[in-house]
């Protein structure tokens, strides 16, 4: 399993990201993965590709999502989420800050992603 973070999703859905070309080589190894992302991470992802290229854009986003990852919710996610955020004294959003608790509850260690925010993070090894 590998979690997909906004900015690898962005990066392959647009082509005048900085990313785009570097996230479509990766693209192959990690379709070989059960792909995981969660709400926080699709709110961030519909939010820059609606404004980037507008609401059909960000709808058919939506619906690869949707269709091409596993889709992480959980009641507790915000709360347990806030923790990892103190943690590291609000240095990552909070989107980040879940995509971590996400990771430590499902024991993943591998994250798609072109945030540095990531680095030296506990058992983190980050994909880019």
């Amino acid at each position: 399993m590998i979690f997909v973070d906004a900015t690898f999703i962005i990066a392959i859905a647009s082509d005048i990201d900085q990313w785009h070309e570097r996230a479509v080589e990766i693209l192959p190894k990690i379709k070989k993965e059960k792909r995981i992302t969660s709400e926080l991470i699709i709110s961030e992802i519909v939010t820059l590709v609606g404004a980037l290229h507008g609401g059909k854009s960000a709808l058919k986003i939506y619906n690869y999502i949707k269709d091409n990852y596993i889709i992480y919710k959980d009641d507790k996610l915000l709360d347990e989420s806030m923790l990892e955020l103190l943690k590291y004294d609000g240095t990552l959003s909070l989107a980040d800050s879940s995509a971590l608790t996400i990771m430590k509850k499902l024991n993943i260690h591998e994250i798609a992603s072109f945030d540095d925010d990531f680095d030296n993070k506990d058992h983190v090894v980050r994909i880019h």
